[in-house]
């Protein structure tokens, strides 16, 4: 058997296939596997091997090509990944500025409080210094009005009549 060569293999099959050229009337499909068996192995190996050389460089370059991207794409998963953290800790460092202002807002409030605190304890001492004061004046008042007493009973004793002392 000769090796065929793959142009007159074909042209053999389109003119067993060709109606006008069919002189009786069978089905297309008649006589297929007759033709095939008339490829010897030979032809069948160098046509896969042409093939083969034809489509492999094709093959192996998307392969690699496939692989790359697939690095690629792990590298960018990996990065997107490592921005995602960034914003979640982005995130937290927010929570945790709310936290701080909430923070600041009630060490205000205390401050104020203590503020007013102080006011009032300073308003009480002026009070308390006062009502002694009053009750020291008060208390004064009263003694000298008894005093005042005292001498009006005292002179009242002198300027009553005394008898006289017979001597």
């Amino acid at each position: 058997m000769s090796v065929a060569d793959p142009l007159d293999v074909e042209a053999a099959l389109q003119a067993r296939n060709d109606p006008a050229l069919d002189s009786n009337d069978n089905s297309p499909d008649e006589g297929l596997i007759e033709d095939f068996t008339v490829i010897d192995k030979k032809a069948v190996e160098q046509l896969t091997e042409g093939l083969i050389s034809h489509y492999l460089p094709d093959l192996q370059r998307s392969k690699l090509s496939l692989k790359e991207l697939t690095q690629n794409q792990e590298v960018l998963l990996e990065t997107l990944q490592q921005e995602i953290s960034k914003f979640k800790e982005c995130n937290s460092v927010l929570d945790i500025n709310v936290l701080f202002s909430e923070a600041k807002y009630y060490h205000n409030k205390l401050v104020n409080i203590r503020k007013e605190m102080l006011l009032l304890h300073e308003k009480t001492s002026k009070l308390k210094r006062r009502a002694l004061k009053l009750q020291q004046k008060r208390q004064k008042e009263e003694l000298e009005r008894e005093q005042q007493r005292e001498k009006e009973l005292e002179r009242e004793k002198q300027l009553t009549a005394k008898p006289a002392k017979r001597t």
